[in-house]
């Protein structure tokens, strides 16, 4: 599944009932570093991770930035039942990213 680009408000909105995970990418459009994040996400999403992957541009999400204290771009925020479980900065590599989501229960 390809990564969704989602809105601050629509994510507000949704409602995790259950087991699900999501990977939630905060990005800004002009940060190289944030294409390359999530160039490297998609290839390890198409390895079948079990988290739905969501792109968020963090210009226009204040309130995630505040609840999550979201420090800079690119961050990967790992969400279970709609609970900020772990932030990762550093994207390091495509088989590191696919362990990590591999990893969660």
């Amino acid at each position: 599944m390809a990564i969704q680009a989602i809105e601050e408000e629509e994510w507000l909105r949704l409602s995790r009932i259950g087991p699900g995970w999501d990977a939630v990418l905060f990005t800004t459009p002009l940060c190289g570093t944030c294409k390359v994040a999530e160039r490297m996400l998609e290839v390890a999403d198409a390895a079948g991770e079990s988290a739905t992957l969501y792109r968020i541009n963090l210009n226009f999400a204040p309130v995630l930035r505040e609840r999550w204290q979201i420090e800079s771009v690119p961050c990967l925020a790992l969400v279970h039942q709609g609970k900020l479980m772990r932030k990762e900065y550093a994207m390091r590599s495509v088989d590191y990213l696919h362990r990590m989501l591999r990893e969660l229960p």
